[in-house]
């Protein structure tokens, strides 16, 4: 009973020393600037957020305002840290020994956090563009700071390192509006050449989705083992590349039927001799 009232004696007597008015007024300060610098973290967050699409891409608005989160929480942690008496010297002496530590024990995270700041600025790729990297082909799903989503063709997801990017070639297939399209296609050795560019020039025509600017162009590609090799060169919208190529292949074949004109194929010619 005596150790319970001395712990209660002990508890008044703090809280008479703790709960002052030079305290009160200390909390009021202390609450005052960290909404003060709540504030200014959500004017300047709202503000970045505000910046129209064609003045800043989609990734160079998420890597940004990573930034200004984690230098709010940086700034709120230093902050508190100061209240409780610790050196902020100190404490960036720990996180600069601590950061060397980092730096070479998630050397590959590290690279992938700063291939990503160059990702971003180079503006390579975007959300919803079909890219190649090395022996992976898909579309844009997300990008961070670490890695590269995206899904296949055949829907599955594949998650692509930054450094990765960086390191090795990307091709973007969807980056500029308009594609080319070469169809090779081979003609008989007896057909009229001439005229068989002629005919291959009219298969555009039939086809809806191709560009008249740049125009189609056709040429002669060389001599194969059975047939002339020409080639058909269109251009089209990217995002029409499927139709853009099924109207090809289905207005060649036409206009070659059209005209007579004979597609070769391997033929296997089988002679049975009977007996004498």
């Amino acid at each position: 009973m005596v150790e319970l009232n001395d712990l209660l004696d002990s508890f008044l007597t703090w809280t008479k020393n703790f709960v002052t008015w030079s305290n009160f007024f200390k909390l009021v300060g202390i609450i005052l600037i960290l909404l003060v610098i709540f504030i200014i973290y959500r004017i300047i967050l709202h503000r970045v957020k505000k910046i129209p699409a064609e003045k800043m891409s989609p990734q160079r608005l998420l890597v940004i305002t990573k930034i200004i989160n984690y230098a709010f929480f940086l700034i709120i942690l230093m902050y508190v840290l100061g209240l409780f008496g610790v050196k902020l010297s100190a404490v960036w002496g720990a996180v600069g020994i601590g950061g060397m530590v980092l730096a070479f024990a998630a050397q590959t995270s590290v690279s992938n956090v700063i291939s990503g700041f160059f990702m971003v600025a180079e503006k390579n790729l975007k959300v919803g563009d079909l890219i190649t990297v090395g022996d992976e082909t898909g579309i844009v799903d997300d990008i961070r700071l670490l890695s590269v989503k995206i899904h296949t063709l055949d829907n599955q997801m594949v998650r692509i390192p930054n450094s990765s990017i960086i390191n090795t070639n990307l091709r973007n297939t969807t980056y500029f509006p308009q594609r080319r399209m070469t169809i090779s296609c081979s003609i008989s050795y007896e057909a009229d050449l001439s005229f068989a560019l002629e005919t291959l020039k009219k298969a555009p025509e039939y086809c809806p989705i191709v560009l008249k600017d740049p125009a189609p162009a056709v040429w002669v590609d060389g001599f194969g083992a059975s047939g002339i090799e020409l080639t058909l060169a269109i251009w089209f919208e990217s995002a029409n590349f499927l139709d853009a190529k099924n109207q090809a292949f289905i207005a060649i074949k036409r206009v070659f039927d059209e005209a007579k004109i004979e597609i070769p194929y391997t033929k296997i010619d089988v002679k049975i001799y009977g007996n004498q």
